[in-house]
């Protein structure tokens, strides 16, 4: 595999958990919230990840193939108080895991670190067989 081929596969490696990141914080940002005037509370979303063969088929990198929304059922708490209370009293909540989300989030960033220190170490060696041949 060329030198360069590690830059497109870090690259989109880089991608991928930057689209990751974004579902992770919209996901963090409604944990909280309730069912709206459709009856439908905000549902946690996962990324999806897939192959992706990159120029002639030499190496394969990583693309976000689909966002997916968590079928699980919103979590439901009795306060008839609530103005989005239902006719027993019940509120419902989206079915997103703060602790879940929060491990994804750490899981994400670490690999984006990962792959953006991938493409410095090969930018260092490439600078050095450079700097060899002068």
């Amino acid at each position: 595999m060329s030198m360069f081929k590690i830059f497109d596969v870090a690259g989109s490696a880089v991608s991928a958990q930057s689209q990751r990141l974004n579902v992770v914080a919209s996901n963090l940002a409604n944990a909280d919230s309730v069912a709206g005037p459709d009856g439908q509370a905000y549902k946690a979303r996962q990324v999806i990840f897939s192959t992706e063969l990159m120029g002639a088929a030499s190496s394969a990198g990583v693309r976000v193939s689909n966002v997916v929304e968590d079928q699980t059922p919103g979590r439901r708490m009795h306060d008839p108080k609530h103005p989005a209370a239902d006719a027993q009293g019940y509120v419902t909540y989206s079915n997103v895991s703060a602790v879940e989300e929060m491990v994804n989030m750490i899981s994400a960033s670490r690999s984006y670190q990962n792959n953006i220190e991938v493409m410095n170490t090969a930018r260092t060696l490439l600078q050095k067989t450079l700097q060899m041949g002068q």
